[in-house]
């Protein structure tokens, strides 16, 4: 009768002890697969030097990117560290694989050196990414006294 009865208690235990190692295995599956279906912004530069420009001159520039993740990117925010600088975003999610651009402006009427950060907040497995803009706009027709 005790045989019995230890028999029944060791499987019992072994049922349980496979029971908690399967709920664990899927529970580390679950969370491996949340956390890598995300999207990826994958930018061709973070900096985009305008090099030395005239004043009053075009102002705007691209950064494109690529969703390299497996999940839809939504930018929910672009940040400026200034109010010489306007930018723009994407108004659809970018799909995976899918290209798109942030559009920049700088106001070109601010002569002297600048560098500016543009912060784009997404839903991306970086969620905060700084994308920087630099150059100098000279006046030329200053320089020579017209």
């Amino acid at each position: 009768m005790k045989t019995i009865f230890l028999q029944k208690h060791i499987i019992f235990k072994s049922v349980m002890l496979l029971i908690s190692a399967f709920m664990i295995s899927v529970t580390a599956q679950a969370q491996g697969v949340s956390a890598s279906a995300k999207g990826v912004l994958d930018f061709e530069t973070t900096v985009i030097d305008y090099g030395t420009i005239e004043k009053n001159s075009n102002g705007d520039r691209t950064f494109t990117f690529k969703n390299k993740g497996s999940a839809p990117i939504v930018i929910t925010d672009i940040k400026k560290s200034c109010g010489c600088t306007v930018a723009s975003k994407p108004n659809a999610a970018v799909m995976p694989g899918q290209t798109a651009e942030i559009g920049v402006t700088y106001k070109t009427s601010r002569v002297g050196a600048f560098t500016k950060s543009i912060t784009v907040l997404s839903n991306a497995v970086e969620p905060r990414k700084i994308l920087k803009i630099k150059g100098v706009v000279v006046d030329s027709e200053n320089k020579l006294g017209k």
